[in-house]
């Protein structure tokens, strides 16, 4: 490797632990956990309402919880995107 590679690693082993590096990229891009909590919330009401369904078929109840997931992660990812476009573009002044 060359000396050039290895600094880049040694910056990222740099931090005290994991906790450390996980906190640090969550404060970068706050809507991925939210999009991630999000995602394990609409699964485990989704798994909660598996018992109380009803007549309805399993493999229709699946495909409602898969797309409330996914349209929760999809949601934050877009809320995520606009809010970095609007930190780099309206609040930071342009020089």
């Amino acid at each position: 490797m060359s000396s050039g590679q290895e600094s880049v690693f040694s910056e990222y082993e740099s931090d005290a632990s994991q906790t450390s590096k996980l906190l640090r990229k969550f404060k970068e891009t706050p809507f991925v956990p939210i999009g991630m909590a999000g995602f394990a919330v609409v699964v485990g009401y989704g798994l909660y309402r598996l018992k109380h369904r009803g007549d309805m078929k399993m493999s229709l109840h699946l495909i409602h919880m898969r797309v409330a997931a996914q349209g929760f992660v999809v949601g934050a990812i877009t809320c995520g995107v606009l809010y970095s476009m609007f930190q780099e573009y309206v609040v930071k002044p342009k020089e």
